[in-house]
C-alpha cells in the first residue's frame, strides 16, 4: 500500500489546489497502484478566538493592506479555476477557527469517510462562505457529505478527538512544518506546498528508488 499523508488546514486554498493536484498525480499512476491518503491537522491560526475573526482586519495585519489582499484573492482565484475550484472569498466575512474541523476530520477518518469530509469543509469554506467557527454550520456540512448527525454532536459535546488532534499538530512541528499543504510519502519523502501533479508523481517515484524495501514487489 503507498501510503500519502497530508498536513493541511480547511481554510487553506493552496491546500484545496494541493488535494485537485494530488488527485490528478494518483489518477496518472497504474490501475493496480494501491494509494491510501490520509488528512492530518495543522491550524494555520492556532490562536484563533473560537468565534473566529474578522476577515478584512485579519488579512490588512497579515497583508498590509486590504488592496492586496484583494490582488492575493483575484491571483487565488485564477489558480482554483485552473483546477476546476470556484473560491468565492467574498461570501464569508469571518475567518474561522478550525479545531473542531479537525476533529470531524481525525473522526472521519475512524469512519473510512475522511476524504469526503476534508472536501466538503474545504468547499464549504472557501467556495460557498460556511462559518466553520458555528457548529451549527460544521454540523450541517459533515451530514451533508455523509456522517451521522447525532454522532458529530456528541463528538463536539465532548473533548473526544481533542487530544489527537493537539498530538498530531506536535509532531507536524516537530518534523519542521510551517505551511500547508505537506505531503509525506510513505513516511519518508516530504513535498511541501501544493506542487504541480508532476512534482508529486516526481516524489512519489523518488521514494520507490531510495526505498525500494517499501514495494517488494516492484
Amino acid at each position: 500500500m503507498n501510503v500519502f499523508r497530508v498536513v493541511s488546514d480547511v481554510i487553506c486554498p493552496w491546500c484545496y489546489i494541493g488535494k485537485r493536484r494530488l488527485e490528478a498525480a494518483l489518477r496518472q499512476l497504474p490501475d493496480t497502484t494501491e494509494v491510501s491518503v490520509s488528512w492530518h491537522p495543522f491550524q494555520l491560526n492556532p490562536g484563533m478566538p473560537p468565534l473566529g475573526m474578522d476577515k478584512k482586519e485579519y488579512c490588512v495585519r497579515k497583508f498590509g493592506s486590504w488592496a492586496r489582499c484583494e490582488e492575493l484573492f483575484a491571483q487565488m482565484n485564477e489558480v482554483g479555476k485552473a483546477v476546476g475550484i470556484e473560491f468565492r472569498f467574498d461570501k464569508q466575512p469571518i475567518i474561522p477557527n478550525t479545531f473542531d474541523a479537525h476533529r470531524v476530520i481525525w473522526f472521519a477518518g475512524q469512519e473510512g469517510a475522511q476524504d469526503q469530509i476534508v472536501e466538503a469543509l474545504f468547499n464549504a469554506y472557501l467556495c460557498e462562505g460556511v462559518n466553520l467557527s458555528r457548529r451549527s454550520e460544521l454540523i450541517q456540512v459533515c451530514e451533508e457529505a455523509g456522517l451521522e448527525r447525532n454522532r458529530i454532536e456528541r463528538l463536539l459535546r465532548s473533548n473526544e478527538g481533542a487530544a489527537e488532534v493537539l498530538a498530531e499538530e506536535r509532531e507536524a512541528k516537530n518534523l519542521g512544518t510551517t505551511a500547508v499543504p505537506l505531503f509525506i510519502i510513505q513516511d519518508r519523502v516530504a513535498l511541501s506546498g501544493a506542487q504541480p501533479p508532476e512534482a508529486i508523481l516526481q516524489a512519489f517515484a523518488q521514494t520507490q528508488k531510495q526505498y525500494p524495501e517499501l514495494w517488494p514487489n516492484i
